[in-house]
């Protein structure tokens, strides 16, 4: 089965609300590709129409070159996680994999095989209702690997998660797609998806915004932009303005400067007797890059704290 993830004009509607609006973008094999939106965006209703849990209006979403609901045997071609809580708690965590791996033809041995794999022996015969989040997440994990599929779908995969489990799951991610496989994975945490997805799809109001590689979405979003670290703030605004670049202050002693070359920079500051530590080109953030592309496309809106105030 050729692990790739095809979604081509999805179109769905909630009554009145439109849930997805042409959301079209393919999933390729050797990549982690990070799914992001805002809250509304359509995300969920994505990932639920590629496993078949939602119909569609109109469009396709395909594994593998075919709809999930003609897969034979759905988790050795393509294994997800939508929902960590979705297990009996009563049951152990091992006789919840040994339920599901039963339904595909396969042994206590590939449940054994997995559950090493997400770290979880040590707790894997207590009952799964006593597990926290995070170990919820890891079994979550493990009942995706369970058939070795070459397509994995995940939402959410670190939420409640510590920062040891993040950092396990950032390596775990790369090493599936090193493998081969597809990797889609949905997150709101842009410092994770920045050290984990090579290529990034973008949402909002269901429709696709950006469908790029991470290393080009931060290249472009970072522009012209000049990072200065002054202690004289007031005066190097001053002096920069005077000269044609635009100033905007970052930090206590740090300002954005576009407008004019690092060496221009540096020349003014000498030219005006201005102390600076610093000069460097600006690099943005993958959670900058997103907020600029999102910032129209985001459904609800915090008060501004002066409006909130009164």
């Amino acid at each position: 089965m050729e692990a790739t993830i095809e979604v081509t004009g999805l179109r769905k509607r909630f009554g009145p609300t439109v849930a997805l609006d042409g959301m079209t973008f393919t999933v390729t094999p050797g990549k982690v590709t990070g799914f992001v939106g805002p809250n509304g965006a359509g995300k969920s209703t994505t990932m639920r129409a590629i496993l078949g849990l939602d119909s569609v209006d109109a469009g396709h979403a395909l594994v593998g070159g075919r709809p999930y609901r003609t897969l034979r045997h759905p988790l050795r071609q393509v294994g997800s996680l939508l929902d960590a809580g979705a297990l009996q708690p009563a049951r152990t965590g091992r006789n919840h994999l040994l339920w599901l791996a039963h339904s595909q033809g396969l042994g206590a041995r590939r449940v054994d095989e997995v559950v090493g794999q997400v770290g979880l022996a040590s707790a894997i015969r207590r009952r799964a209702g006593s597990y926290s989040l995070g170990m919820r997440q890891r079994l979550g994990i493990a009942a995706a690997l369970l058939g070795d599929p070459p397509v994995l779908v995940l939402d959410e995969p670190v939420n409640g998660m510590d920062p040891e489990g993040i950092r396990w799951m950032r390596g775990f991610l790369r090493s599936l797609a090193a493998e081969g496989r597809a990797v889609l994975v949905s997150s709101h945490l842009m410092s994770e998806l920045q050290d984990t997805a090579d290529h990034v799809v973008i949402v909002g109001r269901g429709k696709v915004i950006a469908d790029v590689s991470v290393a080009d979405l931060i290249e472009s979003a970072s522009g012209d932009r000049i990072t200065l670290l002054t202690t004289a703030r007031t005066q190097a605004m001053t002096v920069l303005a005077h000269a044609g670049a635009t100033v905007a202050v970052t930090g206590a002693d740090t300002l954005t400067v576009s407008g004019l070359s690092g060496e221009r920079v540096v020349a003014v500051l000498g030219e005006n007797a201005v102390p600076f530590s610093e000069v460097s080109a600006h690099r943005a953030s993958l959670e900058e890059a997103y907020m600029e592309l999102t910032r129209d496309a985001v459904e609800f809106h915090a008060a501004v704290a002066e409006e909130a105030a009164r």
